[in-house]
């Protein structure tokens, strides 16, 4: 069921949307968790939706939804896309998502796999580390074309 905020969440997104650029496609209000996560979804029409997509609106909508004061209480807020699967890029991200099971793009294929599965351990100057079933694999950087959440697991 539709939490009675999101369709006043959405009146005030859409604009701030419109003037970026993008599209609002959706609106949850998990109220359930503490604190709250209000998750906006957005769509860039013009291109792939992409984390700087989600960064702007985020900064652009937070302080219209304080200045509103629809919502009373200490909140989360997440904007994402329902399409995007998330890539990591930043020092940040790869550290956040340690442990997490990621797919590793590789072009030309690394010893002859173009696509690698494990567990994030880590990544430094020269290679990403995963962890495959206890066997430490190591993927030199300059072969990565992309590095992503994996997300079937």
């Amino acid at each position: 069921m539709t939490h009675p905020l999101v369709p006043q969440i959405i009146d005030l997104a859409t604009p701030v949307a419109t003037e970026l650029g993008l599209e609002v496609v959706g609106a949850v209000f998990h109220t359930n968790q503490r604190p709250p996560v209000l998750r906006i979804d957005i769509r860039n029409p013009q291109q792939d939706t992409g984390l700087q997509d989600c960064e702007r609106m985020s900064r652009a909508l937070e302080p219209c939804l304080d200045a509103a004061e629809i919502i009373p209480d200490a909140y989360v807020l997440e904007v994402s896309s329902p399409g995007i699967s998330r890539q990591l890029v930043t020092d940040r991200e790869f550290i956040s998502f340690k442990g997490f099971p990621v797919i590793v793009t590789t072009s030309p294929p690394h010893d002859g796999q173009p696509e690698w599965n494990g567990q994030l351990i880590r990544r430094d100057e020269t290679n990403i580390y995963l962890n495959q079933k206890g066997r430490v694999v190591e993927i030199p950087r300059s072969l990565i074309t992309r590095v992503q959440l994996d997300e079937r697991r």
